[in-house]
């Protein structure tokens, strides 16, 4: 048996190699759908300026002030196109994962880095929908929460099979603890939507 398909039962180590892989799978292609569905919104606001979005809900639930905006496309393209890109790596990472194979070390390191990057322009385009846009677009936030398990699961991961160099105290912490740190993150995000759109949401229930 090659050493790459060694699971964690008999390596020691305290996460799951298989059900890692299955969570990757099933986070990335939920945000794949997410970014897929807004990509098409996108395509059909341009072809038909009046069109309205099914990811148009309320008031405070609307998708066309963030794809119309700048913030929308930083790259210079709508940013949906970036997860239509991404995360069919996520998903066949983890499908390939869940069979049993474990990747290497500089591809999970390369992967955590990009995943990194992404999750920090994730916390830009939250306070920007939040406090310039004041609008939350719902096929994103679907985008989003799937983006923050799947950050701490990929460090931890990482932290897990002693790729990023941390000490013991701080690996065991993060791996352990993972859980507590993805529902606090859920409710920080929940109470951050709330106060900034509070406006908005108690003008939308009294109307």
């Amino acid at each position: 048996m090659s050493t790459n398909t060694i699971d964690n039962e008999v390596t020691g180590f305290a996460l799951n190699l298989r059900r890692v892989g299955f969570w990757l799978l099933v986070l990335g292609t939920v945000a794949f759908l997410a970014s897929a569905a807004l990509s098409i919104e996108r395509y059909l606001s341009l072809v038909d300026p009046n069109h309205v979005p099914s990811c148009s809900l309320s008031l405070f639930a609307d998708c066309g002030p963030a794809m119309g905006s700048a913030q929308g496309r930083i790259f210079g393209f709508p940013n949906p196109f970036l997860g239509l890109g991404a995360f069919p790596v996520v998903m066949v990472t983890g499908a390939i994962m869940a069979t049993g194979w474990e990747p290497p070390r500089w591809y999970w390191r390369a992967l955590t880095a990009v995943t990194t990057a992404a999750m920090s322009m994730i916390v830009f385009l939250m306070y920007t929908s939040m406090h310039t846009l004041e609008r939350l677009c719902p096929y994103c936030v679907v985008v989003w929460a799937m983006m923050i398990p799947l950050w701490y699961l990929m460090i931890a991961f990482a932290f897990d099979r002693d790729m990023l160099g941390a000490s013991a105290r701080l690996k065991t912490i993060f791996v352990d603890n993972r859980s507590i740190f993805i529902v606090v993150s859920y409710v920080i995000v929940v109470l951050w939507a709330v106060l900034a759109l509070w406006d908005l949401i108690v003008y939308e229930f009294q109307n």
